[in-house]
């Protein structure tokens, strides 16, 4: 994709329901112009701060500031070198406030990045927030989550989610703590029209399933999927802070299946032509030994030929050794890694599950006696039903999710903050 694409994109964040103040902080720094596109790119970011009291807030805050700033600074130097320096200096910078300063000491933050540029989106992350694609009923995790659940899962070969009896908040990298970090740094992944990209912090993907966001997400505007994404998540205890980032491309996605690999295979490199030469030579050669061997004619001429072709072959492969030591290097491209993939395609099962789901909570509104609106809930579930009825299943979930929301935004502005609803749908289906 090398033009500058259209996007759309929103972000929200909430403090949550059990937190008494919003750690989490994004940012959204768009191109302007072509221009601008082809030499800076689109960036987002999410940081999750950790601490107590301020702190927290303090490192998420510095980061969604320093970031960009270091990124732009240093965009002169490929997208890879410019996004590792962001991070490596913000982490310096607010290692060294801890430092300076006891009542902030071991102050963090996550930060997860998505950088869209003409060659594709680059991933710049450390900490458990995350950067999602959905792409074609797919949604693939493009960052590793830098806690012990996911590195022991990693060492012993497992899915994260097949572990049991780990704390799933123990982080293990992040911004602030030490005075050097590793940063992961991935890209280009390819970008095709109709790609969804989704950034979160855990209060997010903490609540709800990769398959609940990318069912949204894909389904939604960016703005109205951010928002019910949260609801859910809060209608779920909302135990952290949650912040969530959109950013849908322009266009419909390309006919054809969807290719099973993210990385194109490697054009195999060719020989190089001084060292053909120098191989002709020693074959040359060997045949001269044959001739002077088996006592036939023209060996000594053979051998002539086999010591001038030889001299040539080594001549150029010094005079090639040169060039290349003086030709700007070949960049090899990373390995495109996707960390975790599930199926989002909105079935008929799914919208079952979502339809019993907004019975209960209508149910549920209403024994409590609480006042919600119906008219507007109403209009939302008959379109929903008439577009089931038509077979149109991608627009029935939309407006099921609309009717839905109704609900919830009155469901968590009234009811008790140690109740939890259960899942709309079970975690592991599909």
């Amino acid at each position: 994709m090398t033009e500058c694409p259209a996007i759309e994109f929103a972000s929200r964040t909430d403090v949550g329901l059990r937190r008494s103040h919003n750690q989490d902080a994004y940012c959204e720094d768009p191109a302007g112009d072509p221009e601008r596109f082809r030499d800076h790119g689109h960036l987002f970011l999410v940081a999750d701060g950790m601490g107590g009291h301020a702190v927290g807030e303090k490192a998420s805050a510095k980061a969604k500031r320093d970031i960009p700033h270091t990124y732009h600074k240093h965009v002169q130097e490929g997208p890879a070198a410019a996004l590792r320096k962001a991070f490596v200096e913000t982490n310096a910078g607010i290692f060294a406030i801890g430092q300076e300063n006891p009542e902030f000491r071991g102050l963090g933050t996550t930060a997860s990045a998505l950088l869209l540029r003409p060659e594709g989106a680059w991933v710049a992350h450390v900490g458990d927030s995350r950067v999602y694609r959905i792409r074609q009923g797919q949604i693939d995790q493009l960052t590793f989550d830098h806690s012990a659940v996911w590195e022991i899962a990693r060492r012993q070969h497992l899915k994260p989610e097949d572990l049991q009896g780990i704390r799933s908040n123990v982080i293990l990298r992040s911004l602030g703590p030490d005075a050097l970090v590793e940063v992961d740094i991935e890209g280009p992944h390819p970008i095709e029209p109709g790609d969804v990209f989704l950034l979160c912090s855990d209060g997010l993907s903490g609540q709800l399933s990769d398959y609940e966001i990318g069912a949204v997400a894909a389904a939604l505007p960016p703005g109205e999927a951010c928002e019910f994404l949260i609801e859910l998540a809060n209608l779920r205890g909302g135990p952290d802070n949650i912040t969530v980032q959109i950013i849908r491309v322009a266009g419909s996605p390309p006919e054809g299946p969807r290719p099973t690999g993210n990385t194109a295979p490697r054009s195999r490199r060719p020989i190089p032509w001084p060292l053909m030469i120098l191989v002709a030579g020693i074959a040359l050669a060997i045949l001269a030994l044959v001739l002077m061997v088996s006592e036939r004619p023209g060996a000594l001429q053979v051998f002539t030929a086999a010591s001038v072709v030889i001299s040539i072959g080594l001549v150029a492969i010094i005079i090639h050794s040169q060039r290349e030591r003086h030709a700007p290097r070949e960049v090899l491209k990373p390995r495109l890694n996707v960390h975790s993939s599930r199926r989002c395609v909105i079935e008929r099962p799914l919208i079952e599950k979502l339809v019993k789901a907004t019975d209960d909570m209508r149910q549920r509104l209403n024994e409590a006696g609480i006042e919600w609106n119906v008219d507007d809930f109403t209009a939302r579930r008959a379109r929903a039903d008439q577009c089931i009825a038509q077979a149109d299943l991608a627009e029935a979930f939309r407006e099921y999710c609309r009717a839905m929301h109704v609900l919830i935004r009155t469901y968590n502005q009234q009811h008790q903050r140690d109740e939890v609803f259960q899942p709309l749908w079970d975690k592991h289906d599909a």
